[in-house]
């Protein structure tokens, strides 16, 4: 099932004009912001972290836009708004585009954006990679070869120490395995579906066994992808509004967000139709979400700008996707 669905159409302007190869846009230009704003029920065993990796938004902000309390208990029934929009943050014919920072992955079909799903990522001490890839191996029910480095983690860690892990209950690969040709990286399920939207593996790409399945069926050897590094975007959309979506600069790349910000406003004539202090604002808050950071036709404030501490009531009137 596809959770993210197409809001319109926008002009990404990305961090940074160079570009892998294999079809992606060089000038980072980019035509879909995905996602939306909804309702969701809890379901029982449901916790924010859960709902948050689920859907692509953090449970930090997921409470505070419902205004929860983060350790409280969700009761089942609660209906919760949801706000996942992101920026794709460049364009391709064809393959697999996964932003790091972002934590989303989008699958490309004939320059469109077929599909976007929440990803688990490379921890600080062990980031993912950047740069381009092919699907090398499709396999479901893969044994986990445990490579050495980590068996050497686990045993500074005290832990057992296991060279192989076969399919089951224990396997963290999941049931579905998309090897990249990458060396030593894949694209998979897990066991632990809350640690995706999250940094806590060691390099492997993890998505919800849902949606790898999905992937899965979608891919073949020989799709081609790329891993960027992009924290700070920019969109305009053809309706004249302006988003910006900024994330922590996770891996210490020394990206300074208000920096760039103002590089691709002025670059693209668009920095006398920005809200600065709103960009500021969310530059503060860097809660990975795609939010308006343009005035209003008038010049002021534009209603999203005026709700922004009161979001449920905005989102509460919205359908969802």
């Amino acid at each position: 099932m596809k959770r993210y669905l197409c809001l319109g159409f926008a002009l990404a302007l990305c961090l940074s004009a160079s570009m892998p190869s294999w079809g992606q846009d060089e000038c980072g230009l980019c035509d879909t912001l995905t996602g939306g704003i909804f309702t969701y029920t809890v379901q029982p065993g449901d916790y924010l972290i859960r709902i948050g990796a689920r859907f692509g938004e953090a449970a930090l902000v997921l409470a505070r836009e419902n205004r929860l309390d983060y350790g409280g208990i969700l009761m089942p029934g609660r209906r919760l708004v949801v706000d996942n929009r992101h920026i794709v943050p460049a364009r391709m014919r064809d393959g697999i585009l996964i932003n790091l920072p972002q934590r989303m992955l989008f699958l490309f079909r004939g320059g469109e954006v077929a599909a976007a799903y929440p990803v688990g990522l490379g921890k600080p001490t062990w980031p993912t990679p950047t740069g381009g890839f092919t699907v090398a191996d499709l396999q479901v029910n893969k044994p986990w070869k445990v490579p050495k480095s980590i068996q050497e983690e686990m045993r500074r860690e005290g832990k057992a120490v296991r060279s192989e892990v076969p399919p089951g209950p224990d396997n963290p690969l999941g049931r579905h395995w998309i090897g990249l040709s990458i060396a030593g990286y894949g694209i998979h399920g897990t066991i632990a579906p809350a640690s995706v939207f999250h940094f806590q593996s060691h390099g492997c790409i993890r998505l919800h066994p849902d949606d790898v399945a999905e992937l899965f069926g979608q891919v073949h050897i020989g799709t081609r992808g790329s891993l960027v590094y992009r924290p700070v975007m920019l969109a305009l959309l053809a309706d004249g509004r302006i988003f910006l979506e900024v994330h922590r600069d996770i891996y210490n790349r020394g990206i300074d967000p208000w920096r760039t910000v103002q590089d691709l406003a002025r670059a693209h004539h668009i920095d006398g139709r920005l809200d600065w202090s709103r960009v500021r604002e969310i530059i503060r808050r860097q809660d990975g979400l795609a939010r308006e950071a343009g005035l209003a036709p008038d010049g002021g404030t534009n209603k999203e700008n005026d709700s922004w501490e009161n979001p449920c009531h905005r989102c509460l009137t919205s359908g969802s996707p």
